[in-house]
């Protein structure tokens, strides 16, 4: 008889992530109820919500408690895992719901407790009164307490897997399936795809800092755009002489690299600072020296300007 009552109880019990993934399902229920509720305010004059913001959340708690826990014996996030509330005072072995003293004073531990740990210091705040000042610090002990228990209950929770909350642990409610849990069926084609893909990733990312970019692409270009003429003639550099490769501008302090090309002083000294083994964004020509433009090029320029 005692093993029978064992492997039913057994059978009932909820894993701990299964409990705690249906409490941050509710906190997340409850954020986009909210954020739903203030866009309909979202016309009005701004603050509208903000003197009754504690007012309006517990009553939009109670209205989802009175749809949820009331009718159905389980929050939204129960729901969805196939999770509901049982009455653990009750000596039965079969299912019996919370009763209805039980779902009442968890609405009044839930949402009562919310508003009044929001509304604490506005219910407190007079400093002349001294009694006031000692019923806050009575309240804050309180809720310290509280918190203190939460945290123990907690560490008891990870234990033995029973009583997520404090105030389940109090009312006397757990958690049990529905139906009877199946077993889940896990396909790992997505889990491989994901794997294969932060493994392509993790590779370039690796890889793209050792290749130089902008030398590459001016081998492009120079491989689609052929050059034509003497890299290192004259008239070339007179021709071609009219604007800086980099900036687009007049050259100030006209310098090359070696090829047909003039850039500004400033700009080809900046890039090649930045970059030791910067090239030619035309033709690709690799920086080995700066050398100033002569003269009679630059006179000849002018004159043909």
């Amino acid at each position: 008889m005692a093993s029978r009552d064992e492997n039913t109880r057994s059978t009932n019990r909820v894993l701990r992530i299964s409990q705690l993934d249906a409490l941050e399902l509710n906190k997340a229920l409850e954020q986009l109820v909210w954020s739903q509720f203030t866009q309909c305010f979202h016309g009005f004059k701004p603050g509208l919500l903000a003197r009754f913001e504690p007012e309006v959340k517990a009553f939009l708690w109670v209205f989802l408690w009175r749809f949820t826990i009331y009718s159905k014996n389980a929050t939204v996030g129960q729901s969805v895992l196939n999770i509901q509330y049982k009455n653990d005072f009750s000596p039965n072995l079969s299912y019996q719901p919370p009763s209805e003293n039980q779902k009442l004073w968890y609405a009044i531990c839930t949402v009562g407790g919310k508003w009044l740990e929001e509304r604490r210091y506005d219910l407190f705040r007079n400093p002349h009164l001294t009694s006031f000042w000692k019923i806050q610090q009575c309240v804050n002990v309180v809720i310290g307490l509280l918190k203190l228990g939460e945290l123990i209950n907690f560490l008891v929770f990870l234990q033995r897997g029973k009583f997520a909350t404090l105030t389940e642990r109090l009312l006397g409610i757990c958690s049990v399936f529905c139906k009877p849990q199946n077993m889940r069926e896990v396909g790992f084609e997505y889990m491989n795809r994901e794997l294969l893909w932060h493994g392509f990733a993790e590779f370039l990312i690796f890889l793209l800092p050792l290749i130089n970019i902008q030398k590459l692409k001016a081998r492009l270009s120079s491989w689609c755009i052929p050059l034509t003429g003497a890299p290192n003639s004259d008239n070339t550099l007179a021709t071609s002489g009219r604007e800086c490769s980099l900036c687009g501008e007049w050259p100030v302090m006209p310098h090359t690299i070696g090829c047909e090309h003039i850039f500004c002083y400033y700009c080809i000294k900046s890039s090649f600072l930045f970059d030791m083994y910067f090239t030619c964004p035309k033709c690709g020509t690799e920086v080995h020296s700066l050398q100033p433009l002569k003269s009679g090029i630059e006179m000849s320029e002018v004159n043909a300007v």
